[in-house]
């Protein structure tokens, strides 16, 4: 017992000196020269590799099952358009399913049901941009009506976000040493880096087209580029 109590005494004792290394290792290092502030940005320009879009059928019909029914029919054929394209299952989602009924409105009348629509929407990965655009074709041709986007995306963009760190911090220690020679002085060190998070803007989707006809129209999607963005906070020590 007289060990237990000793060896709790000894673990309290200990506790304080725990803390306040622990507090010193946080801390930031003490400045002995003047204190500088920089934030920087590096900038990288990629070419998207894919492509997201949103395709579907709808069909209008006087009951809601004959407009179900229609809708499924045409769907299994864009479906199995999209199989023959070599798209991956993996790649196609269904975003959104819908039956709305529909009415018509006269003044001083009630509301006349004259039928329901149905709604059905998948949301589709091109992995090859380039041919995306025959594929959409080749989609509206199997009855889709409705197809929206693209959403140009990278797929792996975490190599080209490095690059732009590497360069922030290149853009951060150069203003550094900009402000240096302008007071005289040099920099003795960089005390701490921080990032502020990566910029990876997605332009919104734009429509490709809606309601399309059956007629094939030679659809073509440009990739163009992506700027990707990483900001950091840099403190320097400048002597």
């Amino acid at each position: 017992m007289r060990r237990l109590w000793l060896a709790l005494a000894l673990g309290a004792a200990a506790a304080p000196s725990l803390a306040s290394a622990q507090s010193a290792q946080l801390a930031m290092p003490p400045i002995a020269g003047t204190r500088l502030d920089v934030t920087a940005t590096g900038e990288v320009t990629r070419v998207p590799d894919v492509a997201v879009i949103t395709a579907g059928v709808v069909t209008r019909q006087p009951t809601a099952s004959a407009a179900l029914q229609e809708n499924s029919t045409r769907m299994d054929r864009v479906l199995a358009a999209l199989k023959r394209a070599g798209v991956a299952d993996r790649d196609v989602q269904t975003s959104s399913i819908n039956l709305n009924p529909e009415y018509r409105y006269q003044e001083n009348q009630a509301p006349q049901l004259v039928g329901y629509t149905a709604s059905n929407q998948v949301s589709i990965r091109f992995r090859d941009i380039r041919n995306s655009g025959k594929i959409l074709d080749a989609l509206v041709s199997e009855g889709a009506n409705q197809i929206n986007g693209p959403s140009l995306t990278i797929d792996k963009p975490e190599a080209a976000l490095d690059e732009a760190r590497v360069q922030a911090i290149a853009n951060g220690r150069a203003r550094a040493e900009l402000y240096a020679r302008a007071m005289g002085k040099r920099v003795a060190r960089i005390v701490s880096v921080s990032e502020g998070g990566g910029n990876y803007p997605v332009p919104p989707p734009m429509p490709v087209m809606m309601e399309a006809r059956a007629q094939s129209a030679d659809t073509k999607i440009v990739a163009g580029e992506q700027k990707m963005q990483v900001t950091v906070s840099m403190v320097f020590d400048l002597q």
